[in-house]
């Protein structure tokens, strides 16, 4: 089939997939249902053969199944598939993420732009009119501070005056379109650089809410929540682990426990743990770029008090510069405030994904922890510290070790630093890797393994293990997502007949969701300090919700930043 056709019918079934979800009240992204069509595909239970053309038979099986998978509003595997979809639609990397957030900016100025600088003002009142806009347009490129605000435009426009008097206007007007473009940032920047510069020395911006102080308080909270967040997901995980290792030496257990999905539960608080790891990551340098802008903002501050000092007129060479310095900073500091709302609200849109598992009882999880040792993450990587793998008795494979290997620490291990050989030998259980037993080395791939056997083991046939996972991947295809696989499934899928991800057009994308990105990301060992307790009712504590509104200006006649504490009382929840 040409692939355009082949297009076309993979477009059609989509549709008729999300037709169908819709008629039973369940809304199904494109995405969403085009990953559920790539996944029913690939599972072999399904009968589904790639390398020939679906027949209508096919078509309407294909469609009854993803149907009936998309209104599986108990199953732990659609949980996990709606997150991933979810995360991969809306996070990107915090440079593409305030990159776009400045294309947003300039978007929004684009019209007020146009209006100046194709401006024709001749009387004075045209004249006084394009003086008004330039304000305005000042104040929204600024972000501090209403437009509509009247105390807040007459600081402005006295700070503009300062720099750019009304008579100036014949001279901005005989300028090119791009000239006339390029003043006005700059007098936007400068007139920030002022206002910022009188509020600290308590001579205007009274109205300006101080960001730094807002980011000090914010980044904490957020961090203690997500740290919060991922203890339960950890505590999660260690007993779902714990119970699915008792399966594997009790195989008669299986049937008793396949109603309650753990496997496929466990898969969605790994997934769910990964991405706060990485929201935490980002978080993490959200603070330290605050605390250099905190330091670069107070030298400004102190280079402009001594530059000013007991001055009645100074050179504008010497000011100017310094203005749009400080102006660039406080463009720093909103720029990370829009970060952590972003990620504040990925976060909290994460959590609609773990309903499932409310489901299970706690009274038989109880019952089959009974005699087990929970083990946490840590444990585990302590429990085998001692053992290594001796090169020697595998020369052919090549392993590396962190005293002989240069950046031992930042390499790319496979299936997130998971151990690949349990993975592959028993029901997808999924253990943490430990690099100090030596990672393996095999075709430019790195694996981690979680006991000096798994390593040998694994060592013995790279090529058994990793077909297995990769099969044990098309029965489960959250795995492709979680342990990191596209490669392999991209090679199994040819791009010119089935590669969903690249055809699907991502229509309901918001503002800052359409970049595509790759996670490096994975499980490391965690740091050796410090020991895990089991918590009860950990999860009724009330999720904290700050609202921060008003950043960027706006028509109320309030003007900076207010700050909503929407977190509901205990007593409340």
């Amino acid at each position: 089939m040409p692939p355009t056709q082949a297009e076309s019918v993979i477009k059609n079934i989509i549709r008729e997939i999300g037709q169908e979800c819709a008629a039973h009240g369940e809304v199904a992204s494109e995405t969403l249902v085009a990953f559920m069509v790539k996944a029913v595909v690939l599972d072999p239970r399904n009968g589904f053969n790639m390398d020939r053309t679906l027949m209508k038979s096919d078509v309407e099986k294909l469609v009854k199944v993803c149907v009936n998978r998309l209104l599986d509003d108990k199953n732990p595997s659609l949980d996990t598939i709606k997150m991933q979809v979810y995360f991969d639609m809306n996070y990107t990397n915090r440079e593409e993420f305030i990159e776009e957030h400045h294309r947003i900016v300039e978007s929004k100025l684009a019209f007020i732009i146009k209006e100046i600088t194709d401006n024709r003002a001749c009387s004075r009142e045209e004249l006084e009119s394009l003086y008004r806009k330039i304000v305005s347009y000042v104040l929204l490129r600024s972000g501090v501070g209403s437009p509509t605000d009247l105390k807040t435009v007459r600081e402005a426009t006295a700070a503009l005056q300062s720099v750019f008097p009304q008579a100036e206007l014949g001279t901005f007007l005989s300028l090119s379109k791009k000239e006339k473009e390029h003043q006005l940032k700059e007098l936007s920047m400068i007139v920030t650089g002022i206002r910022l510069f009188n509020r600290e020395t308590g001579k205007g911006g009274e109205n300006i809410e101080y960001l730094p102080a807002i980011l000090r308080e914010a980044i904490p909270a957020t961090t203690q929540h997500i740290d919060s967040q991922l203890q339960i997901a950890q505590e999660h995980a260690y007993r779902y682990t714990a119970i699915l290792e008792k399966v594997t030496e009790n195989p008669l257990l299986a049937a008793d426990l396949q109603p309650y999905m753990l496997k496929e539960a466990l898969y969605n608080v790994r997934q769910y743990e990964i991405f706060l790891q990485i929201i935490l990551s980002e978080i993490i340098s959200c603070a330290q770029e605050v605390e250099l802008l905190t330091k670069q903002l107070g030298a400004l501050l102190e280079q402009l008090i001594m530059t000013v000092k007991s001055k009645t007129a100074v050179p504008t060479s010497q000011v100017f510069p310094i203005f749009i310095a400080l102006s660039n900073v406080w463009t720093g500091f909103q720029d990370e405030t829009v970060l952590i709302g972003i990620l504040t609200n990925l976060t909290a849109n994460l959590e609609r994904f773990l309903g499932t598992h409310e489901l299970f009882p706690e009274r038989v999880i109880q019952d089959l922890l009974d005699e087990v040792t929970v083990k946490t993450d840590m444990f585990r990587l302590k429990e085998h510290m001692g053992e290594r793998v001796h090169p020697m008795e595998f020369k052919r494979q090549q392993w590396l070790f962190p005293e002989t290997t240069a950046n031992f620490d930042k390499l790319l291990i496979q299936y997130r630093g998971f151990c690949g050989y349990t993975l592959a030998t028993t029901d997808g259980l999924l253990l943490p890797g430990n690099q100090a037993i030596g990672i393996l080395k095999y075709k430019e791939k790195y694996y981690t393994f979680n006991t000096r056997d798994a390593a040998y083991s694994f060592a013995e046939n790279p090529e058994k293990y990793i077909n297995l996972i990769t099969e044990k991947a098309k029965k489960h295809a959250e795995l492709i997502q979680l342990l990191e696989l596209h490669e392999q499934f991209e090679t199994l899928i040819p791009c010119s007949e089935a590669n969903l991800r690249r055809k699907v057009t991502h229509s309901v994308q918001t503002d800052l969701s359409h970049m595509r990105r790759e996670n490096y990301s994975q499980v490391y060992p965690p740091k050796l300090v410090g020991t895990q307790c089991k918590r009860e009712g950990s999860t009724a504590v009330p999720r904290p919700q700050v609202f921060i509104a008003g950043l960027r200006g706006g028509q109320s006649k309030t003007t900076g930043a207010v700050k909503v504490n929407l977190t509901r009382a205990v007593d409340e929840t």
